[in-house]
């Protein structure tokens, strides 16, 4: 049996964490297989420190979104994948990896992971986080300072003169391709009730199909 494709889009600081935390706590981590876009990102090795915080971090360039194809195509005919490892504070790969297998569901969690038609053709449901600009950008500044050391300044620039533009040119257009659009993330519990309902009926429905 294929898994199910599930894709989590929304804005930086939306709440799509929330939403995959609480997927996984409701079906099961033993079921789920987390990829995140975010550990697609380029290596910048060959870039200085300080050219390498210059980057456009919010264009789809920015990640390697054709190795996330073929990672998810290899586990859909049920082999293994390699998944790099993103070290935020450095802006560059790690050594390591990070071997994932095949489960009965695989969560594929980003920004940009509808604006990609290739990726958007793997999945089987899109489901988008609405949240407010004002509660994304407190939610993004709380983040980048606490889990990837970042400055207060830079994060304020970062977010002016890269995330929204971005934002506005490829995520928001983007939420028109979902099969549903959760507002205010996390705090939906009616929504993420729906959404834990539609995918155990889409489980129950492949496996009386085997």
């Amino acid at each position: 049996m294929e898994p199910l494709i599930i894709g989590v889009a929304g804005g930086s600081g939306s709440g799509k964490t929330t939403v995959v935390r609480h997927i996984i706590d409701s079906i099961g981590q033993e079921n789920i297989l987390l990829l995140q876009h975010d550990s697609y990102y380029r290596d910048l090795k060959h870039l200085s420190f300080e050219e390498r915080i210059q980057q456009n971090f919010d264009h789809p360039s920015s990640l390697e979104t054709e190795l996330m194809i073929r990672h998810i195509k290899a586990l859909k005919n049920g082999y293994q994948a390699e998944i790099p490892i993103y070290d935020f504070s450095k802006h560059i790969r790690k050594e390591e990896t990070r071997m994932a297998s095949p489960r009965k569901i695989i969560l594929i969690d980003g920004i940009l992971i509808f604006s990609e038609k290739e990726l958007l053709d793997q999945m089987d449901i899109k489901l988008y986080v609405d949240t407010d600009d004002d509660i994304r950008l407190l939610r993004r500044i709380k983040r980048d300072i606490v889990e990837r050391d970042r400055q207060l300044e830079n994060v304020l620039s970062q977010y002016k003169k890269f995330v929204r533009p971005m934002h506005l040119e490829f995520v928001e257009p983007s939420k028109r391709y979902a099969d549903i659009i959760i507002p205010r993330g996390g705090q939906n519990e009616i929504a993420l009730d729906m959404v834990n309902a539609l995918i155990q009926d889409r489980l129950k429905s492949s496996a009386n199909q085997k």
